[in-house]
């Protein structure tokens, strides 16, 4: 928690609410049949390593770092970081099912958290800092609690999955310093990650299957 924040302060200049980028479009752009999009939501522990994982992916057309799961309307970050609110760091994802599954979002997902731990991931802990899957509707969650069960089932891990697979809430945009953070401020987001054990503590979990390794 202490090397999370200290990566925001030195790497803060400014803050504020997330602003909606506006992209400047040719007529030609602004006349194309948009792709279909889908959406999902993932709580890894740090967004900002959940944020990097899927806007690395093929078909992602988005991922928002934010909270949900919580009581608190449009709550803070430093409302978040108390513990207090009931919300979850997690990330917003908007992709194209033409061309990424839900399933491959789900599998990359797995493997790049600690499913077995109850309580925060890696360094950070605290009620913010829990794993869950929040499914959109019907489908996503009959795929999520298989993918879970099907993890458990091959006893690949040393203990149980306690990712919890939850309903959608109500998800709030975190600051816009946030966005794209291991993009942005690469130099504070690798040392925060380092520092962290993130990567090593994947390849205790997962080995070869770490999603980082591939």
């Amino acid at each position: 928690m202490l090397l999370k924040i200290a990566a925001v302060v030195g790497a803060i200049a400014v803050g504020g609410p997330l602003a909606l980028h506006l992209v400047h479009e040719s007529p030609a752009q602004r006349h194309a049949i948009p792709p279909v999009t889908a959406q999902a939501t993932f709580a890894g522990g740090c967004f900002w390593s959940i944020e990097k994982l899927f806007d690395n992916m093929d078909g992602v057309v988005s991922a928002t770092s934010g909270f949900t799961g919580g009581t608190v309307k449009d709550p803070s970050y430093e409302q978040v970081s108390s513990g207090a609110t009931g919300h979850r760091e997690a990330v917003l994802v908007v992709y194209d099912p033409a061309k990424v599954t839900y399933e491959q979002l789900l599998d990359a997902f797995w493997h790049d958290i600690d499913p077995t731990t109850p309580d925060g991931q890696f360094c950070d802990f605290g009620p913010q800092y829990r794993t869950a899957v929040f499914y959109h509707d019907e489908t996503q969650h009959r795929l999520a609690l298989a993918s879970k069960a099907s993890i458990d089932q091959s006893k690949k891990l040393s203990r149980p999955v306690v990712t919890e697979i939850l309903p959608a809430q109500m998800f709030y945009p975190a600051e816009d310093y946030h966005q794209d953070f291991a993009r942005r401020h690469a130099d504070h987001y690798n040392a925060y990650r380092i520092g962290c054990g993130r990567d090593r503590k994947l390849h205790e979990v997962w080995g070869s299957d770490a999603y980082q390794s591939k």
